[in-house]
């Protein structure tokens, strides 16, 4: 109850800038009842807020304590255990991995694309956020719905994401906080025709950051994007990155009415 309490008061605030649609990840408890209470939380703020709310299970987000040195075993909790366990609940639409060289492998990453895929559960992948781990490549291989942060992120990556139609999320807010001077590849990406989706990536360490419109600005601003792509980040793109491509994402017959008016007087 304090969770959701908490989660309904930022989730208020997306919604008042005309926000339709969020992905909520887990990896902040690193436990099965802890990561199962977030995706719990998760499913009852779509429900209370009559929001579209699409769950992340990112349990391979960082290793805890009691597993320092032992990130294989704590890999095989995710697989075996974790994973199957909230997936039998409904509760993970989607598994995402931190692929990095302070977390999990590109071998250990595969391993939980695996144990997804066996589950039928769609991937996505923290890629080439610090380093360039040929993360992204990996996930295209699993047909990814997208690759995050990518500041790193190489031509071969840009091919692969390219082919897969996996979409590459930009976090400017993260970039920022971070004080990060690796910009993406964004003409790169651009040429290459992968979509570009914007997100806050609100998050306490390294995003606090809460709102939607001010991420599309900063997209603009540091990563200079035009308006359009923006904007298109924002909706279409975005959309896609949560596989919700053919519902939400654009105004058109037989879609949901899935927008917001702002007076412009």
């Amino acid at each position: 109850d304090e969770l959701f309490a908490s989660a309904a008061t930022r989730l208020e605030q997306l919604l008042a800038e005309g926000v339709c649609a969020i992905e909520i990840k887990s990896g902040y408890g690193l436990a099965l009842a802890h990561e199962r209470k977030q995706l719990r939380v998760a499913r009852r703020l779509g429900q209370a807020y009559g929001v579209t709310v699409r769950t992340t299970f990112l349990g391979a987000h960082a290793l805890p304590p009691e597993y320092a040195g032992r990130s294989s075993d704590y890999t095989d909790l995710v697989c075996q255990e974790m994973l199957p366990a909230l997936a039998a609940e409904g509760l993970v639409d989607a598994v995402d991995v931190f692929c990095e060289r302070i977390a999990f492998t590109l071998a250990e990453t595969e391993r939980v694309f695996q144990a997804a895929k066996a589950l039928g559960i769609a991937v996505k992948l923290h890629a080439e956020q610090l380093s360039d781990m040929g993360g992204a490549q990996l996930a295209a291989r699993y047909g990814a719905l997208s690759c995050d942060h990518i500041e790193h992120l190489s031509d071969e990556g840009i091919a692969a994401m390219k082919q897969a139609g996996t979409v590459a999320v930009l976090l400017p807010g993260a970039y920022y906080t971070l004080r990060d001077t690796q910009l993406p590849p964004i003409t790169a990406l651009r040429a290459a025709g992968v979509p570009m989706a914007v997100s806050t990536d609100h998050n306490p360490g390294t995003s606090p950051a809460l709102s939607l419109l001010l991420m599309a600005n900063m997209a603009c601003t540091l990563f200079r994007l035009t308006v359009p792509e923006a904007l298109a980040g924002i909706t279409t793109h975005a959309a896609r990155a949560l596989g919700l491509q053919d519902s939400h994402g654009m105004i058109a017959a037989g879609r949901p009415a899935n927008f917001v008016l702002w007076p412009f007087a």
